[in-house]
């Protein structure tokens, strides 16, 4: 055995991975996970409440928070299990603060501040979006910054610069309607049920993308931000003019357009953003990256710009713990931790302490 392979066997044994929980109760998946060095998942457990919002066609923030309340202590159990680490094993305890429903979001607080301070063990407060970002490096353990993001959900659409693990530059951002918040308000209207995004995407796969010219938003002044308020207007009106006139909704139809729509702005203003940074790295992120219409069209898009795309397992685009850890894990090589007043911020912002 060569001095090499010595080394290589002296690491594997005697280093020791920073293993860190992570805690997500933002909106309304309770969610808790283990991950170690930021990238290596060893649980991520996930309690959803779909079906308890599904009768009212949204999340009602009152019923997730005391859904929150009954799940969050078994979900943290389940996940410390799950990955066979005991509490007093953990190295930090990283927690979404905002953005998100701030009842929803003090629960998982609430627990993470008890579980950090009785272990002696330091806070980390993340940011909701950034850890949507950080969902790739789960994925794409050779990912490395800079690179562009799009992160597009149910309460977020924006284009990111990630110049590096935690320095990001927001370019581009809603300006009325998040992304999957316009797909779920079309998805009421047409009487498709909720969560909208999937059942939307179900129906335009038997329809024409091209049957209906919704409109698509630019802004000259600032080219990177949408606006999906317009074309959400414009598909509830087609749809009144055809139940007026007493004549059968053509569902697939619209659905097919008004998400070709709603791709062709995030494809477009995305790969303008990396093309105008010369950034060769695009990424998804967010419950809209599930989309396979959005990854399908990224992926031809990029092809032809000779750009390189990532995004993650459909598991990992909806909200999870696992990414909130892998965010807290930047944090915490550089000692950046939370105080002990560390609050909930419902409108937090990408960037913003």
């Amino acid at each position: 055995m060569g001095p090499e392979n010595i080394r290589l066997k002296f690491t594997e044994v005697f280093v020791k991975d920073t293993i860190i929980l992570g805690i997500e109760t933002s909106c309304d998946e309770t969610s808790a996970a283990v991950v170690a060095d930021g990238r290596k998942v060893l649980s991520n457990v996930i309690a959803t409440q779909v079906n308890l919002h599904a009768e009212y066609g949204g999340v009602v923030p009152e019923l997730a928070s005391r859904k929150h309340v009954e799940s969050v202590i078994p979900v943290i159990d389940k996940a410390c299990r799950d990955a066979g680490v005991e509490l007093r094993e953990l190295d930090a305890v990283g927690v979404t603060y905002g953005p998100g429903l701030v009842g929803a979001l003090l629960v998982g607080l609430s627990a993470a501040k008890a579980i950090a301070f009785s272990l002696g063990k330091p806070l980390i407060g993340v940011n909701h979006i950034d850890g949507h970002i950080c969902a790739n490096y789960i994925a794409h353990r050779e990912l490395e910054p800079p690179f562009i993001c799009l992160v597009a959900s149910g309460g977020h659409s924006h284009i990111v610069n990630v110049a590096d693990y935690r320095k990001t530059v927001v370019l581009g951002r809603t300006r009325d309607d998040a992304a999957g918040e316009a797909f779920d308000k079309i998805a009421r209207v047409l009487g498709l049920g909720y969560p909208g995004g999937p059942k939307v995407e179900k129906k335009a796969v038997e329809g024409n993308p091209q049957a209906f010219n919704f409109p698509r938003v630019k802004f000259r002044e600032s080219p990177y931000d949408f606006s999906f308020s317009g074309l959400k207007t414009a598909v509830i009106n087609t749809v009144h003019q055809f139940r007026q006139k007493n004549e059968q909704v053509p569902v697939e139809d619209i659905c097919a357009s008004f998400q070709k729509a709603v791709v062709d702005v995030l494809v477009d203003n995305t790969v303008e953003a990396a093309l105008k940074t010369k950034t060769k790295t695009v990424c998804l992120a967010g419950g809209v990256a599930a989309n396979s219409f959005l990854r399908e069209s990224f992926e031809k898009a990029c092809s032809d710009a000779g750009i390189k795309l990532f995004y993650p397992p459909l598991k990992l685009c909806t909200d999870n713990a696992a990414m909130i850890a892998s965010s807290a894990y930047f944090s915490y090589i550089e000692n950046d931790f939370a105080p002990e007043t560390l609050n909930a911020i419902p409108g937090l912002d990408l960037g913003e302490k």
